[in-house]
């Protein structure tokens, strides 16, 4: 039963986690796009830089397990970003457009602190300290983002939208 113990399971959740962080590098480009605030914008752009920097990690930690990097597919992402998808197709030109999508932007990121959180607690039970240590890092970005997407949107892009 090796095969389905914690370790398998930590290797499935890296390899979801990887083709996530892979997708939304790619969505990350397409709401900056759609964002009507400069500030929103800039936050997406800096979110994009720490996404591939956090690729990377993940490529660490692969190597450290002596596993090849590679995804398997996230139904879960992929459905959170299509959800974003329909934010922009609905909203692009309104007043309420920068409020959706730090809507579809926290999804991203609550999802993202989900499996950062749950894997470096294994990391912690496998005793795996350098990887749990890379985790941490990653979690500590996303925890950040989420923080700035909600002074983003408290701070002016949900006022904007309420008073059109």
């Amino acid at each position: 039963m090796a095969d389905k113990d914690l370790n398998a399971l930590f290797l499935h959740q890296l390899k979801d986690t990887y083709f996530a962080e892979n997708a939304i590098a790619k969505a990350l480009p397409k709401l900056a796009e759609a964002a009507q605030s400069e500030e929103l914008q800039g936050a997406f752009g800096v979110h994009l830089n720490e996404t591939k920097e956090q690729i990377k990690r993940l490529d660490q930690v692969f190597k450290l397990l002596g596993e090849k990097p590679e995804g398997v597919e996230c139904k879960a992402i992929n459905g959170i970003i299509a959800e974003g998808d329909e934010v922009i197709e609905e909203f692009t030109g309104g007043e309420a457009i920068d409020a959706g999508l730090i809507s579809a932007a926290q999804a991203i990121e609550h999802y993202e602190i989900t499996r950062y959180g749950t894997m470096l607690a294994w990391a912690n039970q496998l005793e795996l300290s350098e990887i749990a240590d890379l985790l941490k890092e990653t979690l500590i970005e996303e925890e950040n983002t989420d923080e700035l997407l909600s002074e983003l949107a408290e701070d002016a892009v949900n006022q904007v939208a309420a008073a059109a």
